[in-house]
């Protein structure tokens, strides 16, 4: 197609609108903030531009060449090749939920089979095709349980991270949904039930737990915890780390409501923090209110069975007042990978998986704390994830980095008794001479 200069064009519109100008169409905008240009490079030839992206390629390393031990929720995994292989078949290759059935029969039984596992799995009744991330479902479940009770107070851990409280803020800012923040047993690293029957009352819409938590700890009073939400006839809400499901029982086994997670440790690279997947569980009596889309089985027209978007109570398809979300897309596909990472690896695989993540979990925490001068802090259970404390944080980290390797998440925000405290993550991904390495330098620092 040829250039066509659409300056004769901007005068008809404008004139069409009653504008003269079409600085006029920003005028809302505070001149204060407006951008007067652009400083911008010259522009580069295709060639110039490969070369350019090879070089800034270079600069990063891989796990295997910097091993990373970051706690806080992201943590690397191993994908088989069989994942990456039938995701990126051009069937499949999307993220967008297809609105014709006719056409995508095989997409939308994988989105039916992913909701089936993750309901297995999580012990709920039902489970929506995706979320964007498990931060964003936190928001989600916080408005969902004002929809249900029409209460307008929702209780949070405090040790969560400070990215899920501040987009679970986000979400419930304008919904005028006050958030309540539960203390944590400085022992155990295990939420304090003495303050949560304090902060919880009449308005309280729901309550949320990690398990694990944040620090990487079980929490083993969940049936008590439990039977609290219960008869104050709120919503109990569980985040979970769905691998650890694999060893720990199933939420909806000790009473939660609703149900969420970060799914992406199930077949979804790191890729610089994104893109992600966002579980989101609940039990059938709340269905209408789940968030996003959910994909049902039917017939066609010759009886034959066939797969279709039976809820998609959004914004864009229903009157806004009725609408339970605005999500705008799921992540179809990243919720196809964990579809085919579970299915590959079975039950038996995911009990193992999770085991080994475990013990790994057990061995390298007490490796650590025999160090001189480390000390792990809390005295519970955990999974895969672990805070351990040191003189400090800061100067072991840069000790690290210097050496190649990524330490641990840097606690200090969460409150003034983690000062010098990191947390630690680990999978099957670190092998013993990645561990070796850690180790090694973790020693020469005090």
């Amino acid at each position: 197609m040829k250039f066509i200069p659409n300056s004769a064009n901007k005068t008809v519109m404008l004139k069409e609108i009653g504008l003269s100008d079409i600085d006029e169409l920003f005028s809302d905008i505070p001149k204060k903030i407006r951008i007067k240009n652009l400083t911008l490079p010259n522009g580069l030839s295709q060639q110039e531009v490969e070369e350019r992206l090879r070089m800034l390629g270079n600069k990063n390393k891989t796990f295997f060449e910097m091993p990373n031990f970051l706690g806080g929720g992201i943590k690397p995994h191993y994908i088989p090749a069989a994942v990456k292989s039938i995701i990126s078949r051009s069937e499949f290759y999307t993220s967008y939920t297809p609105y014709q059935p006719e056409a995508s029969q095989g997409f939308l039984q994988a989105m039916f089979e992913y909701q089936s596992i993750i309901a297995e799995i999580t012990g709920m009744d039902v489970s929506n095709a995706s979320l964007y991330d498990g931060a964003t479902s936190i928001g989600e479940a916080a408005l969902m349980c004002t929809r249900i009770n029409r209460r307008k107070t929702f209780v949070i851990p405090k040790n969560i991270s400070r990215d899920k409280r501040s987009i679970l803020k986000n979400y419930t800012n304008g919904a005028e949904i006050k958030i309540k923040e539960i203390d944590y047993d400085k022992n155990t690293g295990k939420i304090d039930i003495s303050d949560l029957k304090k902060k919880i009352d009449d308005d309280t819409s729901g309550i949320y737990i990690e398990n694990p938590n944040f620090f990487g700890v079980f929490e083993d009073d969940v049936e008590e915890i439990s039977s609290i939400v219960k008869e104050n006839k709120s919503l109990f809400v569980v985040g979970v780390d769905p691998l650890s499901l694999g060893i720990a029982e199933a939420p909806g086994k000790y009473g939660a409501d609703i149900v969420i997670g970060e799914g992406r440790c199930f077949g979804n690279s790191t890729d610089f923090g994104g893109s992600t997947l966002g579980i989101f569980a609940c039990k059938k009596e709340h269905l209408r209110q789940i968030p996003g889309r959910i994909i049902g089985l039917t017939k066609d027209s010759d009886g034959k069975r066939a797969f279709c978007m039976t809820m998609q109570t959004r914004e864009q398809h229903i009157r806004r007042g009725r609408a339970t979300s605005n999500i705008c897309t799921n992540e179809g596909l990243n919720a196809l990978a964990a579809t085919v990472f579970l299915a590959l690896f079975g039950g038996k695989g995911l009990e193992e998986l999770a085991r080994i993540n475990f013990e790994k979990g057990q061995i390298l925490a007490k490796k650590i704390a025999s160090l001189d001068g480390y000390e792990k802090v809390f005295s519970s259970i955990h999974f895969n994830e672990f805070v351990i404390q040191c003189p400090d944080t800061i100067a072991l980290n840069k000790k690290l980095l210097k050496n190649g390797i990524q330490g641990g998440l840097l606690l200090n925000d969460i409150s003034s008794e983690l000062k010098n405290c990191l947390l630690f993550g680990v999978t099957e991904m670190h092998d013993e001479k990645s561990i070796a390495r850690l180790l090694s330098v973790m020693k020469e620092v005090y």
